[in-house]
């Protein structure tokens, strides 16, 4: 099993990208907002700051909120940090809508959010296949365009998408190379990668050609107590509800052996990537949550 770990502080990025590069994290995730209930980061300009100062670690935008953007300012962006990362970036994407005040704030009509994704994915498909595009669409307009510098990967970054309805499962089934859910059990990521791969071959891609992942807020300690406590504290935060009837169903949340064999039950039900959310209230107990994880996790989940 591969394993990333998300960052969220301009101040911080850099040293944290190259603390992950050291710890052995395969991957650097990075979300974002417009605005949000809290401090929100873009995840362009945070991965490109990572790219720079490391050489190994793979960067995923987790998850750009594609609605807002001009689909093709993404492909551009996603193709610059690809040349800077020498070939590591992947490009994570989703439709957003939990906060209208963005869409409001950007001139976006919530209710155009899926169009404007589904169209978006495919004129970042065709700008990332090379070539001069022409493309008519509802939000987009190319005239023999193409993508120049054109992405460091062959094909462009690998797309990452979202969701657990009908459509972001089609969606995925059509674009994605890897289905990011996240406050999933192991038996539902069973059941939609199974749909996933079977909408792929429909679109005449290779079933298997499309990976699933896990985003997963996470709080580990050798103390489950204070793991338990200090996670759903940072949750329950976040989300604005309380999380501590949810946790043990959502949460990556107690003793390392714990999380393994939680991560376990995931890598059977067919996750090969997990991307972890560190679910602490301050830096303290977020650095203690990442040094467990990557000590006492990280080891025993290699051979998933």
């Amino acid at each position: 099993m591969k394993v990333g770990i998300t960052v969220d502080n301009p101040d911080t990025v850099v040293a944290e990208a190259r603390r992950a590069e050291e710890l052995g994290f395969d991957i650097l995730g990075c979300g974002e907002h417009l605005f949000f209930h809290g401090p929100t980061p873009n995840s362009f300009a945070m991965l490109a700051a990572a790219a720079a100062v490391t050489s190994r670690i793979r960067l995923v935008s987790s998850i750009a909120l594609l609605p807002l953007y001009p689909a093709v300012v993404v492909a551009k962006m996603a193709s610059v940090i690809d040349c800077i990362s020498d070939g590591r970036f992947e490009l994570g994407v989703g439709a957003g809508g939990e906060y209208p005040a963005e869409f409001a704030a950007a001139g976006i009509d919530p209710g155009t959010r899926f169009r404007r994704l589904d169209e978006g994915l495919e004129v970042i498909r065709r700008l990332f296949e090379g070539g001069p595009v022409d493309f008519q669409g509802s939000y987009a307009t190319l005239s023999g365009v193409a993508l120049d510098p054109p992405p460091r990967q062959p094909g462009g970054p690998p797309i990452w998408l979202g969701g657990r309805k009908n459509g972001a499962l089609r969606r995925a089934g059509r674009y994605a190379r890897v289905w990011l859910p996240y406050m999933v059990e192991p038996k539902y990521v069973s059941h939609g990668l199974a749909t996933i791969r079977g909408m792929a071959a429909e679109q005449g891609r290779v079933p298997d050609a499309v990976s699933a992942a896990l985003f997963a807020w996470t709080a580990v300690d050798a103390d489950s107590s204070w793991a338990r406590s200090t996670g759903v504290g940072a949750v329950s935060a976040a989300y604005s509800q309380d999380f501590s009837t949810l946790a043990d169903r959502y949460l990556l949340i107690g003793t390392p052996e714990a999380v393994v064999d939680r991560l376990a039950q995931f890598a059977a039900a067919g996750v090969d990537t997990v991307l972890i959310q560190v679910a602490a209230g301050s830096a303290e107990h977020r650095s203690r949550i990442i040094e467990t994880f990557a000590t006492r996790v990280l080891p025993g989940v290699r051979d998933l």
